[in-house]
């Protein structure tokens, strides 16, 4: 665990350590720290109806309202290697040499000296779901100047999620290259990459960012219930993506309508057959209750879910018998699908994938594999990693492992179970 202190009292300053302040937790706004209440409130109801791109100067009027300097936003890139600034003039940071991305990958505040101010890098987190960091700029650190600092993340990270859902501007900041039409289509369809609860948490990659096109994955939460899926079409071309997203639309329909795991494996094969009947995917479907840990499962042609136990495989643990690939029409199409049951321990993991991820090949033709793939995850899992910032070494391991030029998509999704009384 990084040697921070999210009580107030002390934070993570560059490599120095802690270094205190002065303030306790639970202190209130003295005398010499009024904030001009009325002014923030009117910066909060225009951030609202505020632009996408008007929030780097809004995040700047904020923290002079909150009593501090500047604040200035960062947003991840599509393959997580980059920090780039809203404010176009700035200059993107690199997520794995930086106290920002020591910020983001561990998230965690961090503190750094900045010409005659401190830097305060704060995570900007939705939920599960890392965004970026917001750069707040004071020239002295607290813990009423910390809390603030904290409170401005959270709103922009709110601001951010809300408005990136229709701004092709915050989209097109954390692109680095062009996006092929049939990774466009299939990107408008995918859930955010990570997402979770108290009890479960979900998180999942997919590349080759800007051209992937038959793999894709699928992860909600109905109640108490974690909904998984991955899925690989046949083909790599704009049709693969239709696949997969008429698939995902078929059973986000059917979660919706109320239906359990075999209504939603149903309501999918069934969806193919209508409307793309020359089409298929293999893909695994999952239902966690995030309460009691019962797992149900149903594997529709695709490679076998790995059960992660205690820092190792538990081998077959999560096999079952062959079924047919998702949509086969006809007589092919099996009556009813199987589904399949057990439980699990609090702090399992489970782990989706597609065979791009085991078959990438280095210069000699080597594979990747399956035992150097849930090798690394055990090991990083082990260290301490979270499990996004997991599949966000893993995916770039594997990259690098075929010089960044895959044969075929890669997609893992990985979800923990951790009940609240663990």
């Amino acid at each position: 665990m990084p040697d921070v202190r999210e009580d107030g009292i002390g934070v993570k300053l560059g490599g120095e350590g802690v270094i205190p302040v002065s303030d306790p937790p639970h202190a209130g706004f003295g005398p010499d720290t009024l904030v001009d209440e009325n002014r923030l409130e009117e910066l909060i109801i225009e951030a609202q109806m505020a632009l996408p791109v008007e929030l780097p100067e809004l995040a700047n009027r904020c923290a002079a309202a909150l009593g501090l300097h500047t604040a200035q936003i960062y947003l991840v890139d599509l393959q997580q290697r980059l920090l780039v600034p809203l404010d176009e003039s700035a200059e993107p940071l690199p997520v794995d040499r930086s106290s920002a991305g020591w910020a983001y990958r561990t998230v965690f505040p961090r503190v750094a000296e900045a010409d005659q101010d401190l830097i305060v890098w704060m995570p900007l987190v939705d939920g599960a779901e890392r965004l970026g960091v917001l750069a707040v700029g004071t020239a002295s650190l607290d813990g009423v100047r910390m809390r603030r600092s904290r409170m401005l993340a959270h709103l922009f990270a709110m601001l951010i999620t809300s408005k990136r859902a229709y701004s092709d501007w915050l989209a097109a900041r954390t692109h680095t290259a062009t996006m092929r039409l049939p990774a466009e289509m299939l990107r408008a369809f995918l859930p955010p990459h990570t997402i979770g609860s108290s009890r479960c948490v979900s998180t999942a990659v997919l590349e080759p960012a800007y051209d992937v096109a038959g793999d894709a994955f699928e992860h909600s939460v109905v109640k108490n219930a974690l909904h998984t899926m991955i899925l690989d079409a046949m083909g790599h071309d704009l049709t693969a993506g239709l696949t997969t997203s008429v698939a995902m639309a078929a059973a986000r329909n059917a979660r919706r309508a109320g239906g359990d795991l075999a209504d939603v494996v149903g309501s999918v094969d069934q969806a193919l057959a209508q409307w793309l009947p020359d089409q298929f995917c293999t893909g695994v479907l999952c239902r966690l209750d995030a309460e009691t840990g019962v797992l149900r499962w149903v594997n529709c042609g695709h490679p076998p879910p790995l059960l992660i136990r205690a820092e190792r495989v538990l081998a077959g643990a999560l096999d079952s018998a062959a079924q047919l690939p998702i949509g086969l029409p006809g007589l092919l199409a099996p009556a009813a699908r199987q589904v399949h049951e057990t439980t699990l321990e609090p702090g399992d993991c489970v782990l989706l994938y597609t065979d791009g991820v085991v078959e990438a090949r280095d210069a000699d033709g080597a594979e990747f594999g399956l035992d150097r793939f849930t090798d690394f995850i055990i090991r990083s899992h082990a260290a301490g990693q979270r499990p996004a910032e997991v599949l966000r070494l893993l995916v770039h391991a594997i990259l690098d492992y075929q010089r960044n030029q895959l044969r075929d998509d890669a997609t893992i999704l990985l979800f923990e179970w951790r009940p609240q009384n663990e």
